[in-house]
Order: structure tokens, then sequence, then C-alpha cells
């Protein structure tokens, strides 16, 4: 889909999966949460042993640079191909796969390691993706770059996409 189809689409998906907005950028839902729970070995305390959500970004907004506790495994479900950036705690090296329907320089699903950095864009109109999370996601196990004024600005100074998703 593509221009006024694709936001309409886009719109349409908010609103029918009953997304909210998410504090990184794009629109979220969880739509499950284990009722098994584990222990991380890192002190933590319990969480639900997986969680997963739908995550829809629209065109012109972007999955912020952030960092979560646990792996994360992106799913493509429907739209433009994503952009999913990938980068070490230090930034010396970034990484940028292509999520999207299984073809040439692309595949449906990437894993995103924990303590990794990771930001997202679509490349059209919208993207609607599924993201799990092992052990499970809590926002206190989540960290956006930009609430790291020193590491913002390292990031910021490397320019073009890695920069503009801070």
């Amino acid at each position: 889909m593509t221009g006024e189809a694709g936001a309409g689409r886009a719109a349409w998906l908010v609103q029918a999966l009953g997304l909210e907005p998410h504090p990184e950028g794009g629109h979220y839902r969880r739509i499950h949460a284990s009722s098994a729970s584990v222990l991380p070995p890192d002190g933590r305390g319990e969480r639900p042993a997986l969680t997963c959500i739908h995550y829809l970004l629209a065109a012109g907004e972007c999955s912020r640079w952030h960092r979560v506790a646990s792996d994360e495994a992106w799913h493509y479900i429907e739209g433009a191909p994503l952009v999913l950036l990938g980068a070490d705690p230090g930034f010396t090296e970034v990484e940028s796969r292509l999520l999207g329907p299984f073809g040439p320089g692309a595949e449906p699903v990437r894993v995103v390691p924990h303590g990794r950095w990771q930001a997202a864009r679509s490349t059209g109109p919208y993207t609607l993706v599924a993201c799990t999370v092992g052990p499970g996601f809590d926002f206190a196990d989540f960290e956006l770059l930009r609430d790291r004024p020193a590491d913002a600005a390292r990031v910021r100074a490397l320019g073009g996409d890695v920069a503009a998703l801070v």
C-alpha cells in the first residue's frame, strides 16, 4: 500500500488493534504475557516468561534508540519493510537489517540480543510487527538513549540515520 491508502490502513490498524502511543515512538498494545514467570539471574526480579506486543510505525514515526534487558524478537506482519538498526553498547558497530517479507535482503524475523541498542523506521506508509520478549518485558528493563545525554550527544555526532533516531 502506498500514499493515502497506506495511511488509512495504518490509522485503521491503530484503532482496530487498540494501539496506544509508545514512549520510544509508534503505537503498541501488549497482546500476551505468560502466566508462567521466571527469575532472571541478573537480579531484576520476577518477570513473565514471555511477552508479546503488536507495534506499528507509520510514515514519519520511528522507534528511537533504546535497549531492553531481555532478548527481543521482531516479527514482520504487514506493510512496508522496516529498517531495524542495532548497535553494541558503545556504538562502535552499527548494523542495519531489513525486516519484511522473506526475499533478497529482507527477513521476516530478527532477534536483538539483550542489552544491545536498537532503533527502527518504516520504509513506507506503515509497518506492523509483533515484538516478543523473553524474559518478559517490563518498563523497568527499558532504557531510551535520549535519557543518557553524554551518550546521545556522541551518537548524534555519528550523523545520518544513526543520529536521526536518537
